[in-house]
């Protein structure tokens, strides 16, 4: 609860002003970048409640990078309250609105969840497994009822608040309500977002905040985000050096699967006062001195502030980071109503494009998830583009698939031949790829896999086939750092019934004779029609029979007169199979 919460608690009373607007507010129209490489999705970022009026838009008008958001709506006071800071806040413009419009642009909405208990109140809840068990209840039905891809939590109090003191013993709480909160979502198809601040390998003397305890909840979590800022708060300095942001990294990636993490990036600044000539008026007489608490900015008014003391902002390499030193004039009154002067030195940090291009980078070195902006909205264009530069270097190959079969109507029992071709988008194949021939069949909702190939030289896989109904199929490869998904067009196999028959060669005047068969596949109930061709035409007859457990069926005749007799059986069909008719067929009447 250091930054995100400090800057909004500085920032809130200003902003809650200019959010005050008219649902038209989210209605923004995305910048087309169509004319330029396709960029690998690695943005994430928080959407508070307070600034929604520069948050959303910028999460919308960047959606070729941005494959998820945090709306940073929700805090929780108790094992069963969550209380919604939303509406509150935006009173006149309804949550729909803006959930519209992030699902709209195709994100993931995963909101996050802040600790609003007092001190000790939720390691207690943690504790207590009746009390667990309700807050694991409160959570997964706050995202099924508003239809949420997932929750994040950002529960920072037992770790800033309650002193590093109590963290041998929250740690296994936390690691267990972690477990019991991933297994409710998981069943319910949700995900699970975690947002902690650093921890490091143990090996190097420096821990973190380890009662996070990223390894023990490696598996069981979706997303780690990791709040790499906050380094500087009480004197001047750096807001997340690069370096030290790497080894949280590094440690991360070596106990949670690499595409779980995600590197956190501070879209606001710093400016610290660091000495003082002359006497401030009382008005600010308490902020401006070195031991004040600094003054915070977002990254988009850092080129402005500096101009406007003529300071020459100076980039650090090493900790990925801008900084700039002015000095500021405060006139006024005293204390005791005389007019005063002081002159305040002031010493600003922040992350400029070079340092979130920087930290973008981190991505492709460690095949992370992405990055995850604290918040969407601080910052200048030059930084998006800076990491839309990042995104297109890094961007998966594109692959594409194709599935061809050598037959469309089979009847039942019968092989086919199919062929699926994978590529890059221009056309050259794809060898030694894992790939899936799936199907799937009327009234199935879900894709079962048929077979597992591997592509040739020519980038092909060919498989024969027998399938026992209408069968949909595609082929599908899965996405790796270097390669997208795959998943073909589907082509559909129609499958019809097959139909044997027994007949007698001929028969007597008036003699009744069986006409038997057997249907595949079988199956008892189906129906079996017979037709007799008369004077050129098919015409129903009225004996038919009904095939048993096995496919069975026999139709009593007789016909009066000599001659020769011709028919034909035919049975319906339905979704997974087609009807079939025999070949018509001859018996002698003498």
């Amino acid at each position: 609860m250091r930054a995100r919460n400090s800057y909004a608690k500085a920032s809130i009373s200003a902003i809650l002003t200019a959010v005050i607007v008219c649902s038209s507010l989210f209605v923004v129209a995305p910048i087309s970048v169509a004319a330029d490489p396709t960029a690998r999705k690695i943005l994430t970022g928080w959407i508070p409640y307070y600034s929604m009026k520069t948050a959303l838009p910028a999460a919308i008008n960047n959606g070729d990078l941005v494959k998820e958001v945090m709306p940073f709506w929700y805090t929780l006071k108790s094992e069963s309250k969550i209380t919604d800071l939303y509406t509150p806040a935006n009173p006149s413009v309804p949550m729909a609105n803006p959930l519209a419009a992030m699902r709209d642009s195709g994100f993931a909405v995963i909101p996050t969840i802040t600790d609003g208990t007092d001190k000790f109140a939720l390691a207690k809840i943690l504790a207590d497994v009746k009390l667990r068990t309700t807050l694991i209840s409160t959570i997964t039905n706050l995202v099924l009822v508003n239809n949420f891809q997932g929750i994040d939590l950002d529960f920072e109090g037992f770790a800033f608040v309650d002193g590093s003191a109590t963290w041998p013993a929250t740690q296994p709480n936390w690691v267990s309500f972690v477990r019991g909160l991933s297994t409710s979502l998981h069943l319910q198809g949700r995900l699970l977002s975690v947002t902690t601040p650093v921890l490091f390998d143990p090996v190097s003397g420096k821990k973190g905040y380890y009662v996070y305890d990223w390894a023990s909840i490696a598996q069981d979590i979706d997303r780690l985000r990791i709040m790499t800022y906050d380094y500087s708060t009480t004197s001047p300095g750096p807001i997340g050096p690069l370096s030290w942001a790497e080894k949280a990294v590094q440690y991360a990636v070596n106990v949670v699967p690499a595409s779980k993490v995600y590197v956190g990036m501070a879209g606001y600044g710093r400016d610290w006062v660091t000495s003082v000539i002359g006497v401030c008026p009382g008005a600010v007489a308490k902020s401006i001195t070195p031991t004040a608490k600094a003054a915070t900015f977002v990254m988009r008014d850092a080129a402005t502030l500096a101009s406007s003391y003529s300071a020459t902002p100076l980039y650090n390499d090493s900790y990925g980071e801008v900084t700039f030193t002015y000095q500021k004039v405060y006139n006024g009154p005293s204390a005791s109503g005389l007019a005063t002067s002081c002159t305040a030195t002031r010493t600003a940090w922040y992350m400029d494009a070079r340092g979130y291009a920087a930290r973008a980078q981190l991505v492709g070195k460690y095949h992370l998830g992405g990055i995850t902006a604290w918040t969407l909205g601080m910052e200048d264009q030059s930084a998006i583009d800076a990491i839309r530069q990042v995104a297109q270097s890094i961007a998966p190959d594109q692959i594409v698939s194709s599935l061809t079969t050598n037959a469309s109507e089979l009847s039942f029992g019968t092989p086919f031949t199919v062929k699926a071709v994978f590529s890059l988008a221009d056309k050259q194949p794809i060898v030694g790829l894992p790939v899936r021939v799936e199907a799937q069949s009327p009234g199935e909702s879900t894709w079962r896999t048929l077979t597992d190939a591997i592509t040739g030289e020519d980038g092909s896989v060919e498989t024969t086939l027998l399938v026992g109904k209408t069968t949909s199929l595609r082929a599908s490869s899965d996405g790796t750092w270097d390669r997208t998904a795959s998943q073909s067009a589907s082509v559909t196999v129609s499958l019809k019934r097959l139909i044997s028959i027994t007949i007698p060669a001929s028969a007597s005047i008036g003699e009744i004779f069986s006409i038997a068969g057997v249907v595949q596949p079988h199956e008892a109930g189906i129906p079996v029609a017979l037709e007799e061709f008369v004077q050129g035409k098919w015409l129903a007859s009225t004996q038919g029979g009904m095939t048993d457990e096995s496919g069975h069926f026999e139709i009593m005749t007789r016909k009066l007169s000599r001659g020769f007799a011709k028919f034909r059986v035919s049975v319906s069909g339905n979704s997974a199979l087609a009807g079939a008719t025999s070949p018509g067929f001859t018996v002698v009447i003498y």
